[in-house]
């Protein structure tokens, strides 16, 4: 037998060519990814002919792709699980609690105790007549298909009991062997024998590995690589243990295992089989890698007849009319997913299929995206939830990375797999307020029409057929767009898509509707249609109208940006700048590059009185963005403009002055600001603040420290400021702008005299 040869792999590597413990192929023979097609509507799923999945999203679907110690996809950390001793596995008294014996044909409760006596562990239903058998059919020592010796029962399950064995054919490597719970019952013989065809096809790094099946006596086993580690349930029942019952798992945490099971899941779907009972039992952690595990329920996707194995509180509701599908398996993801992040009382009762709502979980208070997230994983109608592993994959990484955020505040910006960068930042024009405009507002609303044209543009997809001639376009100006899209060589939707915006943007709403009403009747549900729709309606001044479209393309895409900068903008654009605020502090806080959030967070922060808050955004700007200089001169203004003289320090005028300084500007714009700092600085030392006894560390502060080059004293004040009038009204385009300079001027300049 060779060693795995991938790094830090301790397994061996079989005769079809792959380890026994990672599941990696050789180096030679790399493993190909696909990513399944992404399908959408705002009632549904992003459009099949919508952008591409982002890279690496795509592991969801692919085949054989081997992974070792990746489980947090390189955004958390999870803490490793130490693999667990086999031998210590070993149930020392292998029997099935009275509370969870059930007959498999009808469910009611058998083998129960009654007055003092213990329940028996093999009999009949009395309700069915159906037998039933509780009791390991084998015992430690026995050799079963000549080859495995078993060691004990490792645990029970609803499809039978789980024994530790070793192979003595190779190497004596530990083994499980899954028998029948019930021997008798046709729809368990049933399970086994699909589980045995079924997993022979299965190789994943995220799966547990089929070796074998074999037959002793008149029974049938799989036998399957031993995990040894702790299963979710065990992770999370530890975690209360120790922290108490309403605890739960880290949100990170969690979402990472979810990643990793869709990954496992996408793999299982693009083969046709459909997993059907996922749940945190059947996933293990081991050191840093996850593994589904009993895969009992395992089916074709084609199989109309199969029996269909499910969980209550799991299980989707629409399994037992129309069967198991993808968007089922989906729907147990989303369960487990909230039952492991939140104490989930009564999800398998008065919650048996709904979430609980937003105001009774602090969680889903906190993140919203998250929320949002499992209520379309979870919801009602199978044709409204996640359409694809990769899908839902895609969008949960959005959300990890929006939890990471507000958890640290560092940001953790990623291309996105359905939009584009924004068109430019909105927002961000920031004007000398001039003489006597103290109260002028630092940052302006943008204009609806201005915001609308910021947004980022859905990507268009490499399938279509004018992909290219749209990729080079460099036109910005909607006038120039349009011209150039009516060279197109192909009238793609893409094109009428690109033609749509530039209607909009040409103040052309009902032209941009027309085209959008023929791609709607072409590619039904694609949710792009919608997304022009709610830019068409923000442009056209109807923000209310504009915010439901874009908050149900939040739902529809919770971990992306683009629609939560959208209902930022229609939030403000209405006035209500508190719904638009934390809009804008998640996209900014996650992703640095929508810098129109930035500003239009300082804007909040502004109206809301909290210029400190407004400064420190403003400065989180960075010196290679295009707008650095506007973020800076905004901080500027906020730090001055509009402020009551008592509310005013030598220390902040000071570093209003340090920050002007420091700023490469024309000469006129480094006058208007300076003019306001200086302005606001005479009306400080001119209030009397920090004067008398109090006032006498102030006082030396300020005789030795100077601002914009002028100590902090009336007359010297006056002096500068009359100079920088001057200057403002020599560079005046209009004669009533200089006269007003002018006389300024006379009215600042010290009294001397005569």
């Amino acid at each position: 037998m060779n060693r795995c040869a991938q790094p830090g792999c301790a397994g061996v590597v079989d005769a079809d060519g792959f380890c026994d413990v990672c599941g990696m192929a050789p180096p030679e023979e790399p493993a190909h990814e696909s990513a399944a097609p992404v399908p959408a509507t705002v009632a549904s799923a992003p459009s099949a002919q919508a952008a591409p999945l982002s890279p690496g999203s795509g592991g969801s679907g692919s085949g054989g792709s081997g992974r070792r110690g990746m489980l947090g996809a390189g955004l958390v950390e999870v803490p490793p699980v130490p693999a667990r001793d086999p031998a210590s596995a070993i149930m020392p008294d292998p029997r099935v609690p009275e509370h969870r014996r059930f007959c498999s044909r009808c469910g009611e409760k058998v083998g129960r105790g009654r007055d003092g006596r213990p329940g028996r562990t093999e009999g009949f239903c009395p309700h069915c007549g159906h037998a039933f058998a509780f009791t390991p059919r084998l015992r430690p020592g026995d050799l079963v298909g000549g080859q495995y010796e078993v060691l004990g029962c490792l645990a029970h399950g609803g499809l039978g009991w789980v024994y530790l064995a070793r192979d003595h054919n190779v190497s004596g490597r530990w083994v499980v062997l899954k028998g029948l719970l019930d021997a008798g019952d046709a729809d368990s013989l049933a399970a086994a024998t699909a589980e045995r065809a079924f997993l022979a096809e299965v190789e994943h790094p995220n799966i547990v590995k089929i070796y074998n099946f074999v037959r002793h006596g008149d029974s049938g086993y799989i036998v399957m690589e031993y995990v040894g580690g702790r299963s979710l349930k065990d992770i999370l029942l530890s975690r209360r243990d120790a922290a108490g019952e309403d605890a739960a798992l880290p949100l990170g945490q969690v979402i990472a295992y979810g990643l990793e099971v869709l990954r496992a899941l996408g793999y299982l779907h693009g083969v046709g089989l459909l997993y059907c009972d996922f749940k945190p039992d059947n996933a293990i952690q081991s050191e840093e890698q996850l593994k589904l595990i009993d895969l009992g329920g395992v089916r074709r996707a084609a199989d109309a007849e199969g029996p269909v194995f499910g969980t209550p509180g799991y299980q989707a509701p629409e399994v037992a009319s129309r069967g198991p599908s993808v968007a089922s398996d989906l729907y147990t993801v989303g369960r487990t997913l909230a039952v492991l992040s939140f104490p989930f009382r009564g999800y398998t009762g008065r919650h048996l299929r709904s979430l609980p709502p937003r105001h009774e979980v602090p969680l889903f208070e906190r993140f919203e995206s998250y929320h949002r997230l499992l209520r379309r994983a979870t919801h009602p109608e199978p044709s409204r939830r996640f359409r694809s592993a990769a899908e839902m994959a895609d969008q949960l990484t959005g959300v990890l990375r929006e939890v990471l955020s507000a958890e640290d505040g560092r940001p953790r910006p990623a291309a996105s797999p359905e939009f584009g960068a924004e068109q430019f930042t909105a927002g961000a024009e920031v004007a000398a307020a001039g003489p006597g405009g103290g109260s002028a507002p630092v940052l302006a609303v943008p204009e609806p029409a201005a915001a609308a044209s910021a947004l980022p543009a859905p990507l268009v997809p490499r399938s279509d057929p004018a992909s290219a001639f749209l990729a080079g376009l460099t036109a910005r100006d909607p006038g120039d767009l349009a011209v150039a899209l009516s060279s197109a060589p192909v009238t793609s939707p893409e094109v009428k898509l690109a033609l749509a915006r530039a209607r909009i943007g040409l103040g052309d709403p009902a032209g941009a509707e027309s085209l959008l009403d023929e791609i709607a009747e072409e590619r039904p549900g694609d949710w792009r249609v919608d997304w022009y729709r709610g830019v068409r309606a923000l442009a056209d001044g109807d923000p209310a109208s504009a915010a439901r479209t874009f908050n149900g393309l939040y739902d529809l895409m919770p971990g992306e940006q683009a629609p939560k900068l959208a209902l930022a903008f229609c939030h403000e654009c209405r006035g209500d700048g508190a719904s638009a605020g934390p809009y804008y502090e998640t996209v900014w806080r996650t992703d640095p590059t929508h810098v129109s959030a930035a500003f239009g967070l300082a804007r909040v922060r502004l109206a809301a009185g909290d210029r400190a808050g407004a400064e420190r955004v403003l400065d989180a700007v960075p010196r290679i963005s295009s707008d650095y200089l506007s973020a800076q001169l905004a901080a500027v203004a906020a730090a001055v403009r509009g402020r009551d003289p008592g509310a005013l320090s030598a220390a902040a005028l000071l570093a209003a002055g340090r920050r002007l300084e420091s700023l490469r500007l024309d000469t006129e714009r480094r006058a208007a600001f300076s003019a306001e700092v200086l302005e606001a600085a005479l009306a400080w030392a001119r209030s009397g603040a920090g004067t008398g006894a109090a006032g006498t560390a102030a006082a030396r502060f300020r005789s030795g420290r100077r601002l914009l080059g002028t100590p902090l004293r009336e007359p010297a004040l006056r002096a500068r400021l009359e100079e920088t009038y001057r200057v403002l009204a020599k560079l005046a385009d209009g004669r009533d702008v200089r006269h007003a300079m002018v006389r300024r001027a006379n009215a600042v300049r010290p009294r001397t005299l005569l």
